[in-house]
This record gives structure tokens, C-alpha cells and sequence, in this order.
């Protein structure tokens, strides 16, 4: 349940204070905001904290106690050792319960904000060392909410506005005392409550799709089976970030601006992904779901798992500790090997998931002993071990659009489906069937269901959604393949190359020796279209079904495609010729 007024929840540590007073000194009267400020604070000090800043504001500037409902037009400062988080407009305090030095109280509380007030919900972080801020961030922008920063440049310490922008969370970057201004200029633009009473498709189902068109033309992704409300509120808060008025608009600034169309793209694959996310369905994985597929499973069975919608690897990498473990349990003790493939539309998050580094906050979601186990310290944060980044592959894939992988163990697909059409989700749920091995296992998140396919899976009990694919399925309608999902991509290569004969015997004769005895090879170019092929290439490459494809990633064969994506990226970022020879 939203208030009826902003709630702008402010994060600050080292410096803090001077950013917050320059903040709070260019707030104008009865702007209708509350502000609640969640500093680092020495807790064996009492705090004086809102004596000072109420000397740079006429707002009333509260120090809160438990259940302290937050009101229009004041400054909320959370006491020392306290975390603090929001309920209907209610703060409520807790007891720490991470050790001093590992807490991370903005983390915390703008998590809950981004939960009680959805799309509504404001962050900002100010000065201050360390990345605390930057998962609450995350959390905010995934409920279509906006996220502002101080200009790093203009801050006393720059590590938490940094570890903010270098993320990619940051809507707007400015210094302090402009930061207010941008948030009434926001609000203006994009009301709390919208008042208008028409759906997105009763005034903008035009716009809507030629912002479809302008992606599909640009990223080469089609979002024509994305939820359409859900498509619409990005949209209307990317607007609301420029200034721009009309949608008519802003489809006029997306043909002119291609860093526009990138920074939509991106916030439409913004996802909330965490290690151990909603940590029961990995307790019931560890404890008796992968135990149980174990005992079923012959020795030295290769294991097959597929994240789709991986993000930046967070769920990719829980899974496979969490299996590790499971494995190692194991009674009687059985060798696997396991293959991990985790796939998402994003490049970048998919080349931040393969680094395997991530910022020192995520031991607020990842217990001491796995993060002494599975993590090395590294400046500013942890990287995954070497163990547990071997296990996964990584690459772009579209859900939609790309064949799915086969003779799955596990499909975990979380918080993916509910950013789809029913139509969409209607047609994945028998190709999650299809993927998976008899006895496999699917795993969604907390608020996605197989709906009706209750003939297709079978649920494990509880509140977690795990469920195990069933064999005595009667769903009579056929399952349908990607690409037929969505309509063909613009500019592919979908003519075979042309082939020119032989220029002479001398010609010939020295094609047919490469063709029958060399290592067969393909020359392609940076997207992959095929030049050039040469040895016999069955083994390696069939033409896929539907319209001629020339394209190396198309035509793959199962198994091969997605080692080959990642050789060919390496390729393309260290340059010159390499060979993909046993990728």
C-alpha cells in the first residue's frame, strides 16, 4: 500500500554530513517530501545528528523511534546502532544482527523502501566510503523506481556514489545541492498518482510499438511479448528523468539519440538478483531436491543445470555452491560432473557475471563460511573462486528467440516471467518441459507459477516454487520452438553467401584436398555471419530449421553453441585470429 507522498530514503557515510546539509539547505518549503537519512553512525555515541542538520532546514528533523510514521515535509534520522526499514509508511527499528564493520544499513532499509513503495520509491546516496547502497539501489530500480547520486567529484568520499554509477544504477548524477530540484522536476513529470484512469493501451499502444520497432532495429531484441504495463511505466520513467511530456516525444528522442535506445534497453532488463536470493527454495535444494535427483542419477552422470535471464551471475553461481555442497553430502558418495549454463540478453551483465566479482556487501546475503570458502578478498569486494567459476558457462542468449538447452537436471528461471505477456509465458511452459531430463527439476521465483500446467510439473510442497517435471503429461497442444515466438530480426544475414566456381583445374584440385583432408574451419565476421567455409563441417555445424540462417551461432550444433559464444567473445575483445579448436 503506497502514501500518498514521496518518501525519499537518503544514504550517506564518511563525508555525509556536509553533502546532506548542502541536500537539505536547497529543499524548498512545503514540498511535500519526507526525507529519511540512514547514515553509518558510531553506535557508542549518542547522536546528535538531527541537532545538526536541523540548523539547514525549516523541515522538523526527527531522530526515529520504533514505528515512527513518517510524515510530508520532515527529516527522518536513523538513531545509532539501529537498522531501520519501512512498512506503510512506518519505520521500524531492529537490532543489528551483522557484526560492526559488516553492517550495511542503507542496503537494508532502501531494499524495504523499494518493497513498500514499488515504483514510487526514491534513493539517493551521498558521500560516504564502501558500497553500501548499491544492492538497495538495485532493488529500486527493478520496481521502476529512481535512483540519484551525488557527482563523485563533488563528494568528500567518493566510494559509495561510484560503486552507484559504476553499476549502472544511476538515473541522475549531480552535485548535492542540485539533487532536490531533480527530484521535484521528476515528480512534476511522473505524479505519484496517476489520475488520468486510462491504461497504457488505451493512449499509447501506437508509441508503444514503434519504441518496439526502434529497440528491435537498434539491440536486435524484440520486446513485443514483454508486458505491456510493465513496458509502459519504464518508458514513462525515462521520460520523466528528461522532461518530456508526451510519448510522441520521447519515441522522437529515441530515433534521434541511440545512447537513449541503449539506456532503455538496459532498464528494461534491469533485474533484482542476489546470491541466495529468498534463501528457502536453496535450503530445500541443498537438504533433499538435489539429494534426492543424486540418488537418482547413475555415477559419473554429467549434470546439466540452465539459468536463463542469469543477469550478472549472482543465481548462477548459488546454484552451483549450493550443488557443490549437495554433492559432497552425498550418501554414499558418487562423482559428477556438472555444467552450468547461464544465459541473459544484456552483454555487459553477462561479461560482469564472468569476472565473478561483486562489491563487499553481498556478505549481507552470503554467510562467513561460504564466503571463506567460495570467494577470494579482492579490492573493494570478493571474487568467485576458480572452482565455482569453472562450473558455469556464460553467455548472450534470448529466451525467445535462441534454441533452448536439453537434458536439463535443473531450469531455474526466476523473476523472468513476470516481466512477460501470459501469452509468452504460455508458450515457455512446455518448452521448460521439453528442456528438462525426466525427474528434472524446475525452479521459479516467489511470485511466478506454471499456472496452468499443472499436467506438465508437479510441485515439491511449501511455499517455494520448485517443482519436478512429470512423465504422465496429456498437454495435447504442440510445443513451439524459438524462433517462432516472435517475428524475424532486421538485418541478419538470412541469404546464403554467394559461391563463385573454381577459377581453374589447379583450383579445384586444391579445394577438394582442403575439403577432404584439412581441419575443417569457417571464417566469419564480427556478428558471426559465416564468409567462408572449408573442410567438412557436419560435425560441427547443420542448418537450423525454418529460413536459411548463415550464421555460426544458428547453426551450432547442440552442445557446441554457447563454449563456441564464449571463445568468439574472447576472441573479439583480445583481437587479431584465434582459434575455437575444442571450445
Amino acid at each position: 500500500m503506497n502514501i500518498s507522498f514521496p518518501v525519499v530514503g537518503i544514504g550517506a557515510s564518511a563525508g555525509g554530513l556536509e553533502a546532506l546539509e548542502h541536500f537539505l539547505s536547497h529543499v524548498p518549503k512545503n514540498s511535500g517530501l519526507a526525507f529519511v537519512i540512514v547514515q553509518h553512525l558510531d553506535p557508542t555515541r549518542k547522536g546528535i545528528m538531527p541537532e545538526l542538520l536541523q540548523r539547514t532546514t525549516s523541515m522538523k528533523v526527527i531522530q526515529v523511534k520504533d514505528r515512527t510514521k513518517v510524515e510530508p515535509d520532515c527529516v527522518y534520522v536513523i538513531p545509532p546502532n539501529k537498522d531501520m526499514s519501512i512498512l506503510h509508511g512506518v519505520l521500524h527499528l531492529l537490532e543489528p544482527v551483522s557484526p560492526r564493520g559488516l553492517r550495511l544499513p542503507v542496503d537494508f532499509f532502501l531494499r524495504s523502501l523499494a518493497q513498500d513503495q514499488q515504483e514510487h520509491s526514491i534513493g539517493v546516496i551521498l558521500s560516504g566510503m564502501g558500497s553500501d547502497g548499491t544492492l538497495g539501489l538495485r532493488a529500486i530500480k527493478e520496481k521502476a523506481g529512481v535512483v540519484l547520486v551525488q557527482d563523485p567529484a563533488t563528494a568528500k568520499f567518493d566510494g559509495m556514489p561510484r560503486s552507484a554509477i559504476d553499476s549502472g544504477l544511476a538515473d541522475i548524477v549531480a552535485p548535492a545541492d542540485e539533487l532536490p530540484g531533480r527530484i521535484l522536476a521528476y515528480l512534476k513529470r511522473t505524479p505519484l498518482v496517476h489520475t488520468s484512469g486510462l491504461t497504457p493501451e488505451d493512449k499509447t499502444e501506437s508509441a508503444l510499438e514503434k519504441a518496439i520497432v526502434l529497440l528491435r532495429a537498434h539491440t536486435g531484441h524484440d520486446f513485443s511479448s514483454y508486458k505491456k504495463n510493465t513496458f509502459y511505466r519504464r518508458i514513462e520513467r525515462r521520460m520523466g528523468i528528461h522532461q518530456i511530456d508526451k510519448i510522441a516525444s520521447y519515441i522522437r528522442y529515441l530515433q534521434e539519440n541511440t545512447q537513449e535506445l541503449d539506456l532503455l534497453f538496459k532498464e528494461l532488463l534491469i533485474g533484482v538478483t542476489s546470491f541466495f536470493r529468498d534463501g528457502t527454495p536453496w535450503e530445500q535444494l541443498r537438504e533433499s531436491v538435489i539429494p534426492a535427483l543424486l540418488a537418482g542419477r547413475p555415477a559419473g552422470h554429467a549434470l546439466r543445470a540452465w539459468v536463463p535471464g542469469c543477469s550478472t551471475g549472482e543465481e548462477a553461481y548459488s546454484l552451483a555452491i549450493v550443488f557443490k555442497e549437495a554433492m559432497e553430502a552425498a550418501k554414499p558418495p558418487k562423482t559428477f560432473k556438472l555444467n552450468i549454463f547461464a544465459t541473459d540478453l544484456d552483454k555487459d551483465a553477462i561479461d560482469k557475471a564472468r569476472h565473478g566479482v561483486y562489491p563487499e556487501n553481498i556478505a549481507a546475503d552470503v554467510s562467513p563460511e561460504r564466503l571463506k570458502r567460495f570467494f577470494a578478498k579482492v579490492e573493494h569486494g570478493y571474487r568467485v573462486g576458480t572452482a565455482i567459476r569453472e562450473l558455469v558457462v556464460f553467455a548472450p542468449q534470448s529466451l525467445i528467440l535462441d534454441p533452448p538447452f536439453t537434458k536439463l537436471d535443473i531450469l531455474s528461471c526466476r523473476n523472468l516471467l513476470i516481466y512477460l505477456a501470459p501469452e509468452m509465458q504460455k508458450k515457455l511452459m512446455p518448452l521448460f518441459h521439453y528442456s528438462l531430463s525426466p525427474g528434472g527439476i524446475l525452479l521459479l521465483g516467489s511470485a511466478e507459477t506454471v499456472g496452468g500446467f499443472t499436467d506438465l510439473f508437479a510441485s515439491l510442497g511449501g511455499k517455494t516454487r520448485l517443482y519436478r517435471r512429470t512423465e504422465s503429461a496429456t498437454h495435447a497442444e504442440p510445443i513451439e520452438f524459438p524462433p517462432s515466438f516472435a517475428p524475424p530480426l532486421p538485418g541478419g544475414t538470412e541469404t546464403r553467401p554467394e559461391t563463385k566456381a573454381p577459377s581453374s583445374l589447379q583450383s579445384l584440385a586444391d579445394q577438394l584436398v582442403l575439403e577432404l583432408y584439412s581441419l575443417p574451419a569457417v571464417l566469419v565476421n564480427d556478428k558471426g555471419d559465416i564468409l567462408y567455409v572449408s573442410g567438412r563441417t557436419g560435425k560441427y555445424l547443420e542448418p537450423a530449421a525454418g529460413k536459411a540462417n548463415w550464421n555460426i551461432f544458428v547453426m551450432a550444433r547442440a552442445g557446441l553453441r554457447y563454449e563456441l559464444t564464449d571463445a568468439f567473445e574472447k576472441v573479439l575483445q583480445q583481437g587479431g585470429c584465434r582459434s575455437a579448436q575444442g571450445a
